[in-house]
């Protein structure tokens, strides 16, 4: 056996999952253990060591073939250095993170924010499988995203393309304050918090609607209430959709991508969501720019990260 194995990190604030594809994007073997935040940063850095050689050391490649280590982190990351300069979740501040497990592992490594990871991973073997060109929302607390072009991550100047839920969709009279600062972001929205937060509004207002008796309400409910029939939960649905249909159309505009794909935890609404997404884009983009484009869900789930993470060497 003498192929070459990538090996992908996916750090959470709980758990760090690790993955070993090979040079086709298919997860061969996965392992998770704590992230164990409380203990330090030093102590996290020995965990992804730890979890690196142990799926390598349970699998039945040898550490030779291991061509190289990926690993997506939530926060802000100067990509080109190798550095997270902020990961609140894991507690790291201007940590050389590259540098760091490079020097540990003896293997090159390459690093990226969780969102372009997520795109990567769905770009190589997931629902952008065979697509060079295609854009990755994903949708849950917050609205994340990623750009695949030609096969590879686009990072942007910066390293900071692909920020697809602060793209500003909603007009002065209706906008609210993101969590940047900024007003009438798309993550506003369309993001599980924003539907919350426009449920919430409506039972406070003493709209007529079943969620008034939901003790807490979340984005399920709020969809399995627009599924029934429930008029002001179909109008918040509506209204997540159309204002992300509209980013897309937006997107397209400049990008032209083949297809959009949207996961996280909103994504799996389903045709009650997409429908409405379909319609939206295809109302408010130019014909030549939307024929042939998909906008379809995501197939990874939660293993996109590990996926995307473990194709850096191979697709950035």
């Amino acid at each position: 056996m003498s192929e070459n194995i990538y090996v992908g990190v996916d750090l959470g604030g709980t758990a760090i999952k690790v993955g070993i594809c090979n040079e086709e994007g298919h997860l061969l073997h996965k392992y998770e253990g704590p992230t164990e935040t409380a203990k330090g940063v030093d102590t996290v850095i020995d965990n992804i060591e730890k979890y690196v050689r142990h799926i390598v050391e349970e699998s039945p490649f040898s550490w030779d073939q291991l061509a190289g280590v990926g690993a997506g982190f939530a926060g802000f990351t100067n990509i080109r250095e190798g550095i997270i300069i902020l990961a609140p979740n894991v507690g790291f501040k201007d940590v050389p993170i590259r540098a760091l497990l490079e020097e540990r592992l003896g293997k090159p490594v390459k690093i990226d924010n969780d969102a372009n990871v997520a795109a990567l991973g769905e770009a190589w073997s997931g629902s952008g499988r065979g697509v060079e060109n295609c854009v990755c929302y994903t949708l849950g607390t917050g609205v994340g995203g990623g750009i695949i072009i030609n096969g590879k991550i686009y990072q942007g100047f910066g390293g900071m393309a692909g920020e697809l839920g602060h793209i500003s969709v909603v007009p002065d009279l209706e906008a609210i304050q993101c969590g940047c600062g900024e007003m009438g972001c798309l993550e506003t929205v369309s993001s599980a918090t924003g539907i919350i937060r426009m449920a919430k509004d409506a039972v406070e207002r003493g709209d007529r609607t079943s969620l008034a008796h939901v003790e807490t309400i979340a984005a399920k409910e709020v969809f399995d209430a627009a599924k029934a029939g429930d008029e002001v939960a179909v109008r918040i649905v509506n209204r997540a959709a159309y204002y992300l249909g509209k980013s897309m159309a937006a997107v397209a505009a400049v990008l032209n991508p083949e297809a959009f794909i949207i996961g996280g935890g909103v994504s799996k609404a389903g045709d009650i969501l997409f429908d409405e997404v379909r319609a939206v884009f295809a109302k408010l983009t130019p014909e030549p720019l939307q024929r042939g484009v998909r906008i379809v869900s995501a197939e990874l789930g939660n293993d996109a990260g590990v996926v995307g993470a473990a194709g850096l060497h191979l697709r950035s």
